[in-house]
């Protein structure tokens, strides 16, 4: 079910962890997953790696 795990700044975490509560999220790694999955989806469609590189330079992920 779970694969590889990500290591997160403690003070990262303990923001996630403050969210997710008051979100009603019922762990840490439910709100995380849910936060992925979200901004994945856009870059559904894409058709090429060109495509997702202008995507995420649009998203202000890499310059």
């Amino acid at each position: 079910m779970f694969g590889p795990k990500v290591k997160l700044e403690k003070a990262l975490y303990e923001k996630i962890k403050m969210y997710s509560h008051i979100a009603g999220y019922s762990s840490v790694e439910e709100f995380v997953h849910h936060a992925l999955e979200k901004e994945l989806k856009q870059f559904e469609g894409a058709e090429s790696e060109e495509e997702i590189r202008q995507k995420l330079k649009g998203l202000g992920y890499i310059s």
